[in-house]
């Protein structure tokens, strides 16, 4: 919920004292003709808000046309880059979108970065609406001494690795060591950890990368400590993530029956999802294994485990400081009820030895342009109900609207909002009524500033590509990794 002080912009303060000279309110304000004019809406960013807001604005107005601008050279954005490499299912998404992108009023520009090759001023000036839908591409730092020794890694970083974004191609994580630890307990903690210690040969059938799965073959990482600063009932990942890590091959769990006392009675009143999550740590770590699961896990040569109670307070280096050795948690306790229960610390710290250091306390977005406002505490540009406040024309869906938090199906539901309320605004006559150039006034901006638009043709041959290369090994696809090699691919 955004703070009642930002202003939603179609107010009729605003248009005392926004509308440019040459138009007068009542000619503004009439009503956008549906059957004479085509509005030319532009959308930055081409993950599951941007293709979402597309496909909301493409199926309910006849005559839009949308732009999506993509700063990578390929589409999806976390659908390909951020959905691990054992979960196909989730990636199937990615054919809605395709048939989005086909349309013949939808058109993709990737190698495109607005704030860098164009300014969100000039999409504003040659489009009726503009809508950002750039997500969250930097992680929340942890803000401790040691954060910036080789072995601490960000989740985010680690998971463009092995699924081939091209800025973390060569993250290069030593995995020679015993045990790692992850900070944070949300689905990407349990990704990562889930593909750390996943048999690589249950991996080699996925889109994960070919230098990512030469890695895992030689990992030596044995234990996975996932760590949190409260407990059980204040876990984020979700049941279906849970239930593959207790189900992992190889692998057994190593739960504190301690850390479950009292909770029994504690969730019965939760809502169903939450309950039913919590029975099953409750019983994973609580009841004697059945006689097949005991010997399985007798026989498992690799564990991991959840840490409730446990903040970050520094990581410890090597004897030569040249390398993370260990990670010292403060030991908290809880203060508060319900949503506002916050961990504290009791004064105890404990140290706990490893060689790999992953922080997954979340995701943030950047400011994308000056010209649009930002909230740097929340990570949002200001919004009421997608309309970004005080720049008329200009709206947001998915994590930059709202935070990085839910899963794909939010986000879609989020972007259809969006979509909807820039409807609203364009039938209402909020929006310019005169007619916009739309692309052809951002690719003439592009050609003079020798920036090569990537089109949705031209993903189709890179994707072509991949496929082949996948089928050579065995797998759905290879993915390209370097910028240059697909530029060179295309005949640029």
């Amino acid at each position: 919920m955004a703070p009642r002080c930002w202003r939603w912009w179609p107010w009729s303060s605003w248009t005392r004292t926004r509308l440019p000279p040459s138009r007068s309110i009542q000619n503004f304000g009439q009503h956008f003709s549906t059957q004479e004019q085509t509005p030319q809406i532009c959308v930055v960013g081409s993950g599951p808000a941007g293709f979402y807001t597309a496909q909301h604005l493409l199926k309910h107005h006849s005559r839009a046309h949308v732009d999506i601008y993509e700063k990578q050279l390929v589409p999806f954005g976390l659908v390909r880059f951020g959905v691990a490499p054992d979960h196909p299912e989730v990636k199937n998404v990615i054919n809605t979108f395709t048939q989005t992108a086909r349309s013949d009023r939808c058109a993709f520009y990737g190698n495109v970065e607005v704030g860098r090759d164009v300014t969100v001023q000039e999409l504003r000036d040659a489009y009726h609406a503009v809508v950002l839908s750039y997500g969250a591409e930097d992680h929340q730092a942890l803000d401790i001494p040691g954060e910036e020794l080789p072995g601490v890694f960000s989740a985010r970083a680690f998971v463009g690795w092995y699924n081939g974004l091209p800025e973390n191609r060569e993250l290069a994580p030593d995995l020679s060591c015993d045990t790692a630890v992850i900070l944070g307990q949300g689905n990407v903690a349990l990704d990562v950890a889930r593909i750390l210690l996943t048999p690589p040969d249950h991996l080699e059938k996925t889109d994960i990368t070919e230098a990512a799965l030469g890695a895992l073959r030689q990992s030596r990482v044995k234990t996975v400590w996932i760590v949190g600063r409260r407990g059980p009932l204040q876990v984020a990942f979700t049941i279906k993530e849970l239930r593959e890590m207790i189900q992992l091959p190889g692998t057994r769990p190593m739960l504190d029956p301690v850390d479950f006392l009292g909770l029994q009675d504690r969730i019965k009143e939760a809502a169903r999802p939450r309950k039913r999550l919590m029975e099953l740590l409750l019983r994973t770590a609580t009841e004697k294994p059945g006689v097949e699961e005991a010997a399985r896990r007798a026989s498992a040569s690799r564990a991991w485990g959840l840490r409730f109670f446990r903040s970050p307070q520094q990581v410890l280096p090597s004897p030569d400081g040249w390398r993370v050795a260990g990670i010292r948690l403060a030991v908290t306790r809880l203060e508060g009820i319900g949503e506002a229960t916050r961990a504290v610390p009791t004064g105890d710290v404990e140290d706990l030895p490893c060689g790999l250091v992953l922080s997954s306390v979340g995701y943030k977005s950047r400011p994308i342009d000056p010209s649009v406002p930002f909230d740097p505490k929340l990570g949002v540009i200001p919004n009421m109900e997608g309309r970004v406040v005080d720049v008329p024309g200009l709206y947001c869906s998915g994590w930059v609207k709202r935070g990085p938090t839910g899963v794909i199906t939010t986000t879609m539901t989020d972007s259809f909002l969006t979509g909807q309320i820039l409807l609203q605004d364009l039938r209402a006559g909020y929006l310019p009524s005169g007619p916009r150039p739309g692309s052809a006034a951002i690719k003439a901006l592009l050609d003079s500033r020798g920036v090569w638009p990537v089109s949705f043709s031209d993903w189709e041959k890179l994707d072509a590509e991949e496929v082949s290369r996948g089928q050579a090994l065995g797998k759905p696809r290879e993915k390209l990794l370097d910028p240059q090699e697909m530029l060179q691919l295309l005949g640029h």
